[in-house]
């Protein structure tokens, strides 16, 4: 039995709340999955906040303050500023598909048309160093998949993903930002930006202002292939993006799709290697919709599934703790707790391991491990990336 409230399944109703939400979510230390966890425990971002402090010196970190509100009112106003709508967990206008994801971001900034989030979507990626061909085969596919239907979503970097854009304007195209949607990365794609501020649009879980740095791709490049049906490698290299973005895909159950190249072409070997993968060979925009099969009528697409448990989710198979099974929450001796953080410490390093299987790892049921993963990232021993994944910090 879990104690502990699920998530807010409805958006914040009021412009304080929601200015709560983005406290909470910009505090120090608190990512995607506290966030979820710390609404769910104490049922509202406002109590949150007040409990942070003890939850922070409980763990071990003194003087540990929220968000100020001055910077989330400097958000707030620069959102405002720029034309951007906050869209928040459990909105009308929240993506579904990103309900799937283990770490669904609780905000969102949109600039431009946010109706384009309802309807099916194509991800579009490949080399910033492009070929000719690369970038024509780009332009093509979005042109030809826009007139099917479909929206087609890129990650706005020169090369494919420009040229992705480009040919997606009249059909419809959702660029993803690694920094604040007002942000515009790189700096010669910025009228591009403007056309698609104009008659697309601009999507970033970033707070505004933000330069994009290169560990904030990785987050990026899960909502790309996340917001989509299928992803489509047009040219890529061995090494790239691309590739990461094709891998998030798959573990977020998406198809994976790629256009082939002559095999002495680098910029070809990592749509080569995909295919040898097992990826769908894409000769033309017929392949790309003979794989996803027809368009849903809009009245036949899912509404957005709610999230009853934090992310990421644990194994089914995971035994349930006494607590769970009697209902009633037994305090842990602070010995125990030391021990039970040196044996997750312990199981962590450097390489990333899923929550879920760190949790099978140690034969314990998620409610015991659970609250001890929030500790410790709030102490600064642990972090989570994308996935659901947790690294050992030190």
């Amino acid at each position: 039995m879990d104690l502990i409230p699920s998530p807010p399944l409805t958006p914040p109703p009021s412009e304080e709340e929601r200015f709560d939400w983005l406290r909470l979510l910009r505090s120090r230390r608190v990512g995607v999955s506290t966030f979820f966890r710390l609404m769910r425990e104490y049922g509202s971002a406002a109590a949150a906040l007040e409990a942070l402090p003890e939850v922070a010196r409980a763990a071990g970190v003194d003087k540990y303050t929220p968000c100020p509100p001055e910077v989330a009112e400097a958000e707030f106003r620069a959102g405002r500023l720029a034309g951007a709508t906050m869209i928040c967990f459990g909105d009308p206008a929240y993506p579904a598909r990103l309900t799937d994801l283990s770490d669904p971001p609780p905000i969102l900034w949109a600039l431009g048309d946010a109706g384009l989030l309802d309807r099916p979507a194509v991800a579009l990626v490949g080399a910033r160093n492009a070929s000719s061909l690369g970038t024509r085969i780009a332009r093509r596919l979005a042109e030809e998949l826009g007139a099917k239907g479909f929206v087609i979503v890129s990650g706005l970097a020169r090369g494919v993903d420009a040229a992705a854009h480009t040919g997606a304007l009249g059909g419809g195209t959702i660029a993803v930002m690694a920094g604040g949607v007002d942000v515009v990365y790189p700096v010669e794609n910025a009228v591009l930006a403007q056309e698609i501020e104009a008659r697309g649009l601009r999507l970033s879980e970033q707070p505004m202002g933000l330069q994009p740095q290169a560990r904030h791709f990785p987050r990026r490049n899960r909502l790309i292939s996340g917001l989509a049906r299928a992803v489509v490698v047009a040219e890529a290299a061995a090494k790239s993006g691309s590739l990461l973005t094709a891998r998030d895909a798959a573990d977020q159950g998406r198809d994976v799709l790629a256009v082939p190249g002559h095999p002495f072409d680098a910029r070809a070997a990592g749509c080569n290697l995909l295919i040898r993968d097992g990826a769908t060979l894409v000769r033309g925009t017929e392949d790309v919709i003979e794989a996803l099969g027809p368009l849903p009528h809009p009245q036949e697409q899912a509404e957005m599934p709610l999230i009853e448990e934090e992310p990421p989710r644990a194994s089914a198979a995971t035994p349930p703790s006494e607590d769970e099974k009697t209902g009633k929450k037994k305090p842990r001796k602070k010995e125990e707790i030391a021990a039970l953080h040196r044996q997750i410490l312990d199981r962590l390093g450097p390489s990333p391991l899923a929550e879920d299987q760190l949790i099978r790892d140690l034969g314990l049921a998620a409610g015991d491990v659970t609250p001890q993963l929030v500790t410790l990232e709030i102490e600064g021993r642990i972090e989570r990336q994308p996935g659901g994944l947790l690294t050992r910090l030190h």
